[in-house]
Parts: structure tokens; C-alpha cells; sequence
């Protein structure tokens, strides 16, 4: 599925193979994860997209041909794609193990083709190896949603009451990581969202309530997935001092003013950039331990502007991945 122009529907198109040059997988893909920054990128939000594109980067498939040079992989193997496509290693990010800042970065889905096919042309060193116990269909929405929220998670530090913002696919599975290391979850929805709420304390929340209200205790942190500015200061005003409020998304509305008093206390806010390949080495290997549990509804391919549009307007539980024939 491509996009030829931001704001407008995905068009299915057939496209050349690409040729695989050196370093290189050619990759038969089986599912890709629908995350929200495919929304941004579909929608405009995010500047710089290569035109057209294939969106998607939460990517599961079989290793159909290698390039010369690559080792770690084989014809026939399954591998996860992600968002990070391609650093440098050279700028003092890389150097510094910051590779997620690279300003050279290029990703999957938005600067290289990604995922909404039935093909994938993916650099071998940002592939990964996936854990067994997951089918294709769970896999996929570990490969963003289970990276940035992990990411994510670990920007908050010893927080042990953790607020979660925007319960979709990203925090119904870091909620269960944070459950696993001891933490009290606190989810914040869309107010109304019974459904959602019934979902967070299914997965441990010890509470869950509409986004616009108050916490019942001071959080440690809050962790923000959804892209609303105006979420920002609500959650400065739930975190104790000393905590920390981080915005997970890559796009978010503008954060409005707010009394320099809700930030006081050595209170911080901060953002989540993209992810490292040692934060999903480390994640990929923790999930099955926990074990996460991934609830995801499959779109085939034909329908991605369908999963979108339910992505959009919040009607999902969990996570959407598109599924390939």
C-alpha cells in the first residue's frame, strides 16, 4: 500500500522488486504492525517523508534473499523490522551509544519503504531475530509498540506509581512489563472509555479512569502515548516532586502555558526519540520471560486505510496489524 500524497487514502500499487545490494535483506512479509506515527505520516504531521512511500515499521516476515556481506541471517529466517532503518555510526551519537539521535537516521516507513507489502528491502544490520513463543500476528506490535514503550519506561526511572496516558497498543504492553518489575500502573484514558478502562485493570492497573481526571494518589511518572499537548500540564499536576512526565510519541499537539508551580519540585518533562537496536535486543529477550501478552485485532492488507481509520478515531483495544497473503 502506498502513499503518493499526504491527507489522501493509501492506493495498493504494484512496485518493482528492488535489486539487493550488498548488506541487504529482501524480506517476504507475513504482518506489520498499524502504529500511530504511520497516522502522522499519512496525515502530514511529520515533515520530510520521502513521496510516495509504503508506510510501516512494525514488520514480521521470512528472509526471501541475502545480500553479499550478511551473515546473521538466512534464506527462510523470520526477522522483525522496525522503525530504526539506518545511523551512521560515525556522529558523536552513535559513537556515544545514542544511536536513536543519529542526524543522519533513516526509517523504516517514512524515509525508506516499509512494511504495507508483500516485499521489504531492509538494511541487515537493523533486523532482528524474534522470540519463538510469538506468531507473526503478536510479534509485529512488539517491534514499536513494545520498543518505545520499553524506551519509554525505562526514562522513568525507580517511578513506582506510573501513569499511563492513552491506553492503546504501545501501553497495554508496557503496562505489563511495569507490572512485572513491581510497579503500581495507573491508566488514563479517553474520558468515557469504559472499554478501555475494563481493559487496563484486566492487565493489572490498579486503577483506570478518564484522562482529564485526577489521580488518586501522586505519581512517580507519567508516561504520555497519546499525542495531546494539552495532556502535559494535566500530568505535571498528578506527579509528585521530584517526577518525571515523558512524551513518548514522535508528534504531539502544542503543549500549552502552564504555571511555572506544577513544574517546581525538580519535576521534569522530557521526550522519547526514536529507539536504540541494544533497547529492542533487550526487550525482544525480556518479553517471553514476563510473558507479554499482545492483543491485536488483524486487518489484511487491502483494508490498512480501514485500520487506520480505527486507529484515528480510537477504536481499537490493543494493537491493529495488517496480514498479508
Amino acid at each position: 500500500m502506498q502513499l503518493r500524497s499526504p491527507r489522501n487514502p493509501l492506493e495498493l500499487v504494484d512496485l518493482d522488486l528492488p535489486p539487493v545490494e550488498p548488506g541487504q535483506l529482501l524480506v517476504k512479509v507475513h504482518a506489520c504492525g498499524v502504529c500511530r506515527t504511520d497516522l502522522h505520516v499519512v496525515d502530514g504531521d511529520l515533515p520530510n517523508a520521502k513521496s510516495p512511500i509504503v508506510p510501516g515499521h512494525e514488520v514480521v516476515g521470512t528472509v526471501a534473499e541475502t545480500g553479499s556481506g550478511v551473515s546473521r541471517f538466512r534464506e527462510g529466517d523470520r526477522v522483525g523490522i522496525a522503525w530504526l532503518g539506518y545511523t551512521c555510526g560515525k556522529c558523536r551519537y552513535c559513537r556515544t551509544g545514542r544511536e536513536n539521535l543519529c542526524d543522519t537516521a533513516r526509517f523504516t516507513g517514512y524515509n525508506i519503504d516499509g512494511g504495507y507489502a508483500d516485499y521489504i528491502l531492509a538494511d541487515g544490520r537493523y533486523c532482528f531475530v524474534l522470540p519463538a513463543p510469538y506468531s507473526d500476528l503478536e510479534a509485529a506490535p512488539l517491534l514499536c509498540a513494545g520498543l518505545i514503550g520499553y524506551r519509554a519506561l525505562r526514562m522513568a526511572g525507580e517511578a513506582q506509581r506510573l501513569g499511563i496516558y492513552g491506553f492503546g497498543a504501545a501501553a497495554h504492553i508496557v503496562a505489563q512489563v511495569a507490572r512485572h518489575q513491581g510497579r503500581e500502573v495507573f491508566a488514563f484514558t479517553r474520558p468515557g472509555d469504559a472499554q478501555a478502562q475494563r481493559f487496563a485493570r484486566g492487565l493489572g492497573a490498579v486503577w483506570a479512569g478518564d484522562s482529564d481526571t485526577p489521580t488518586p494518589e501522586p505519581l512517580d511518572a507519567a508516561l504520555l502515548f497519546a499525542p495531546v499537548g494539552s495532556l502535559v500540564p494535566v500530568a505535571l499536576k498528578s506527579t509528585a516532586k521530584g517526577g518525571t512526565v515523558v512524551c513518548a510519541g514522535i508528534h504531539m499537539s502544542d503543549i500549552p502555558a502552564f504555571p511555572y508551580d506544577i513544574l517546581w519540585g525538580e519535576r521534569r518533562v522530557c521526550s522519547v526519540a526514536n529507539l536504540t537496536r541494544p533497547d529492542a535486543w533487550e526487550f525482544l529477550e525480556l518479553a517471553p520471560k514476563i510473558p507479554v501478552r499482545v492483543s491485536a485485532t488483524p486487518y489484511p492488507l487491502t483494508e490498512a486505510n480501514e485500520a487506520l481509520s480505527a486507529l484515528r478515531h480510537g477504536r481499537l483495544t490493543g494493537a491493529a496489524v495488517l496480514t498479508m497473503t
